[in-house]
């Protein structure tokens, strides 16, 4: 059994068991790949992928714990491989994260700056997307590290350290009839048509579900992918918008207004997310002092032991 061919299983997986994708993606050839896939599950004496008509349309019982394992061992080889580099260079070296894009825009820039500078030969990455893409680049070893809120699914190789909560606001054009609400309520609110964010974020369900507690039925017009999006649409008239506090500057959002929407909609929890076996490099430690100060070396490595036991 070889460690290439382990990968090639999770990249199908990854890939919605398309080989086709996969090999593109990769840039193989479809043959090498079913070769590879063939051969492992021939050594193991079990399908991995159920297949109709010699086309891979999901994974087997089994199969989804060779996903499992896989990942494990994907992920504990990519960490030998920070060891190595950690032991032949303490300044060198990468540091991959993976966030969503309220983070990477308002959140991270300053951080970022002020690791660049400790660091400056560190080759710093950073991948997009939702809360539950995020943890699949880390569970997989694409990404070290993965910062955003609650995710659609649970993701037990991984350990989470909680930062801090993401209050919510209203966002809406200046002169709204809202602004003349002390208080405003959710009846008031869903008297508007509302931009709130793509189902794959917290944001979504957690506004979605203070209407349905109370029995009101919103009309959301638009699903935004980012904070950015809905305050365009916003400002073209289209609707109001309910987002996270953090999203929104009073010096750079001209024309726009928020109002404070905590005692309506329930906060997001901010986290960062790392596999439970990693090894962490020391810059890595930096930058998590640096996200929150809590998070010296001895409290994550704490909080790593525990997460693996």
């Amino acid at each position: 059994m070889k460690l290439q061919q382990l990968r090639y299983v999770l990249e199908v997986h990854r890939h919605g068991n398309h080989i086709s994708k996969t090999a593109e993606a990769l840039h193989t050839s479809q043959p090498g790949i079913s070769k590879h896939i063939q051969q492992i599950e021939y050594e193991l004496g079990f399908d991995i992928f159920a297949r109709r008509r010699n086309r891979i349309v999901g994974l087997t019982e089994p199969g989804r714990e060779v996903i499992t394992i896989a990942k494990r061992v994907v992920g504990g080889i990519e960490d030998l491989k920070r060891l190595g580099e950690e032991i032949s260079s303490r300044e060198n070296g990468s540091l991959t994260i993976a966030t969503t894009h309220t983070q990477a825009r308002y959140v991270l820039p300053k951080i970022i700056e002020r690791f660049i500078h400790r660091h400056p030969t560190v080759k710093l990455h950073l991948r997009q997307g939702n809360p539950t893409q995020i943890c699949e680049m880390v569970e997989s070893g694409e990404t070290d590290l993965a910062i955003g809120t609650e995710t659609t699914r649970t993701f037990p190789s991984l350990m989470r350290l909680d930062c801090f909560e993401l209050e919510r606001i209203i966002i809406v054009k200046a002169g709204h009839p809202l602004l003349k609400i002390r208080q405003p309520t959710l009846q008031n609110v869903a008297a508007y048509p509302i931009i709130t964010h793509d189902p794959a974020f917290s944001g979504r369900w957690k506004v979605m579900d203070a209407f349905k507690k109370v029995g009101i039925d919103p009309n959301i017009v638009f699903g935004a992918v980012d904070a950015d999006v809905s305050k365009t649409y916003v400002d073209l008239g289209l609707g109001i918008a309910v987002m996270t506090a953090v999203s929104f500057d009073k010096k750079k959002d001209i024309g726009l207004r928020a109002i404070k929407a905590s005692h309506l909609f329930e906060s997001s929890m901010l986290s960062i997310s790392m596999r439970s076996n990693s090894f962490l490099r020391n810059h890595t430690y930096d930058f998590l002092r640096f996200f929150e100060p809590k998070f010296t070396k001895e409290y994550v490595q704490l909080a790593l032991d525990q997460a693996g036991k």
